[in-house]
């Protein structure tokens, strides 16, 4: 499966669709650097040990994971409704932001993927017409460029920053980012299965965090794309919103539909979990991508409608863009 308004990094010889259908292959090669994760403190440092607090401690249980909303894509594996059990655990309210990954940065020297790669992918409306012009198009999804020098750093390439974000989610960051910034706080990245447990906030079955309506009384509840995707843009923010934005869940997360992607633990699969385990689900054993839930500011129901509790996308470990960031877990 193809992961909905994220491409995947070319090393990988395919890319991801924002759309209801894949588009094929990218039209980018570059060669993959080889791997390096930083090796974590022996010791949890005073900033590490910041980074791990004020998770929510959520007591777990059985609930009904997943959907067969008509609204959905059940090519993605959003189905069937079947009852899962998870334990206690803990996760954060909101995505690392920008702020937290520079602690974790300065600490340890990590490098992302973004900066190995030297290229990121960004959405063409956020460009200069400079950048625009000199960057490579995803093939079938061309508001996306692979911008040089585009990172977490600098999230439109050069000439950019995140001064004025430092409570925005942090993006341009994989999966591997990821791992290494959970290594150096003592947390991990939540299962598929907690991470939708905990979305839902509570509420058995319902299509957002709050309910079925996603407006109600005509209230913005969350940061997607609102107006024609993807020339205009009417809603309240342009890009990502500060990780507190908007009203949390009955369990207290912030902006679980919306805003970014967010990396889980699990690989991926559309049908594993047919058949698969049921309490504590982890995903299947091997495959090559990773889950990410949540959709993003990039979403539009005229195009991808991932913007549901149940929804689900992947992407391949090493890929980064503009919409993809994650959240911490932790056990008791």
């Amino acid at each position: 499966m193809l992961a909905c308004c994220a491409p995947q990094n070319p090393s990988s010889g395919q890319h991801a669709s924002c759309g209801r259908q894949s588009a094929g292959p990218a039209l980018l090669t570059l060669a993959l650097p080889a791997a390096r994760p930083p090796a974590p403190p022996a010791a949890p440092s005073p900033a590490a040990l910041r980074a791990a607090r004020g998770l929510l401690d959520l007591p777990g249980g059985r609930f009904l994971m997943g959907t067969d909303d008509p609204a959905g894509f059940p090519a993605d594996g959003e189905g069937p409704v079947r009852e899962v059990g998870v334990g206690a655990f803990r996760i954060a309210p909101t995505t690392v932001t920008n702020a937290e990954f520079a602690s974790f940065v300065k600490e340890t020297g990590h490098t992302t993927d973004a900066e190995r790669f030297g290229f990121s992918f960004v959405f063409g409306g956020f460009l200069s017409e400079e950048l625009r012009a000199a960057s490579r198009t995803v093939a079938g999804t061309p508001w996306w460029h692979a911008v040089e020098g585009a990172d977490w750093r600098r999230p439109e390439g050069p000439g950019s920053g995140f001064a004025a974000r430092q409570n925005h989610p942090v993006v341009h960051v994989s999966w591997n980012d990821a791992q290494a910034y959970c290594a150096w706080s003592g947390t991990r990245l939540p299962t598929e299965a907690e991470w939708e447990y905990a979305a839902r906030g509570g509420l058995a079955q319902r299509r957002y965090p709050w309910g079925d309506e996603l407006a109600p009384g005509g209230r913005e509840m969350l940061n997607i794309w609102q107006g024609a995707f993807p020339t205009s843009n009417t809603g309240r923010h342009r890009g990502t919103a500060p990780v507190r934005s908007y009203r949390p869940n009955g369990f207290g997360l912030f902006n679980t539909v919306g805003n970014v992607w967010e990396w889980c633990a699990d690989r991926f699969s559309a049908d594993f979990h047919r058949t698969g385990p049921r309490t504590d689900p982890a995903g299947p054993p091997s495959g090559g991508a990773r889950v990410m839930r949540g959709g993003s500011h990039m979403c539009h129901d005229s195009y991808c409608n991932r913007y549901r509790v149940a929804a689900r996308s992947s992407n391949t470990p090493d890929s980064s863009t503009g919409n993809i960031g994650f959240r911490v877990a932790a056990g008791h």
